[in-house]
């Protein structure tokens, strides 16, 4: 059985080993760091920091090995952007220039710096070691759906709109072609070096990025292609994505080119398809549920999860069942109550998969 919960200060090493497949500024092969993250996770689950400075890490645990295991990561950064740390980004926009004399017409892709002082709530960390991929289970998909059944459940922490920065193509160092055209030529960084920097402080963007409009034409033709585009460990988060509501903004991460995507928070369809239920007793419908006849049986897949006041916060698990009653009972089987530690008449959160 695999669930969904959150982070505790117990999983740093597992959550290590699952960093190190990403290493992104969200989630960085660092352990001082990952023990930060969880830190703050951990106050922001119990309430003890402020809305805007909270960070959710959600972990994917592997009930089946002994001891549990935990085997991937993901995260909500309930705002991103103030006025000390804006949330920083390039637009990406066409611009047509048209000579009557040489009738000639060209069409440029201009890059033009912006922030976003407001803030905006930011999805990121999602990570699943390599073993774990690819699996009938679709393990991806359960620890992205689970931070828009949270995001539903607590709506007034989150902002009005949503990100993802997706990653780009990258060399396989980790390199990134556009930082080394255009970025480390105005900061005199590395990639790395700007990009963990500017998880701590973003005055050194503001003060040493040109804040003119920049002619994508004039980076060499092979840097022109990877502005916008997303990388190929990276096209079935977009492709989720863009099926739940998410669109290209027409904004580019300012280091690596990678294209930033969004929706309206109530717009998405998980966090609409979300809802309360309440612990069913009613255990032969929900066996029901687990025979090879389910969907004759009018069953069907869904996030199921409970909240406590004392850690862990939240846990979550797939199961199949019908859906709740005319009451907004939901029949689980004893197992699953057992794992999410409900007793009948609980209050549920469900989200259909």
């Amino acid at each position: 059985m695999f669930v969904l919960r959150d982070v505790s200060p117990d999983d740093l090493d597992d959550l290590h080993a699952a960093a190190r497949h990403l290493d992104s500024v969200n989630l960085p092969d660092d352990r001082e760091r990952l023990r930060q993250l969880v830190e703050v996770s951990c106050q922001s689950f119990a309430g003890e920091v402020d809305v805007a400075s909270r960070r959710f890490v959600f972990v994917l645990e592997d009930r089946e090995k002994s001891p549990p295991r935990v085997v991937g990561a993901s995260m909500i950064f309930a705002q991103h952007g103030n006025r000390r740390a804006p949330h920083v980004y390039f637009d990406v926009i066409e611009e047509e220039r048209y000579s009557e004399t040489l009738d000639k017409h060209f069409s440029h892709q201009v890059l033009r710096i912006g922030y976003n002082y407001k803030g905006l709530t930011e999805i990121g960390g999602l990570v699943l070691l390599p073993a774990y991929r690819r699996r009938p289970e679709q393990l991806g998909r359960l620890l992205s759906y689970v931070r828009f059944l949270y995001m539903a459940l607590h709506r007034r922490y989150f902002c009005s709109e949503v990100v993802s920065e997706l990653m780009p193509p990258l060399e396989p160092d980790g390199t990134s072609l556009l930082w080394e055209s255009l970025g480390r030529r105005f900061t005199g960084l590395s990639y790395q070096e700007a990009d963990r920097l500017s998880n701590q402080n973003k005055e050194f963007i503001r003060a040493l990025f040109p804040q003119d409009p920049l002619y994508v034409t004039l980076l060499p033709p092979h840097v022109q292609q990877l502005v916008g585009q997303v990388g190929p460990e990276t096209k079935g988060v977009e492709k989720m994505l863009r099926e739940i509501g998410f669109e290209y903004a027409q904004r580019i991460d300012p280091f690596d080119g990678g294209p930033h995507f969004h929706a309206a928070t109530d717009k998405i369809t998980l966090v609409g398809a979300s809802a309360r239920a309440r612990a069913g007793d009613d255990e032969s419908r929900a066996e029901d549920a687990e025979d090879d006849d389910a969907a004759d049986a009018g069953a069907s897949a869904c996030l199921v999860a409970r909240e406590s006041s004392v850690a862990p916060f939240f846990v979550a698990t797939k199961v199949v069942a019908p859906p709740p009653d005319k009451d907004g009972r939901l029949a689980l089987p004893r197992a699953i109550r057992e794992t999410l530690r409900v007793a009948p008449g609980d209050e549920l959160a469900i989200l259909p998969l």
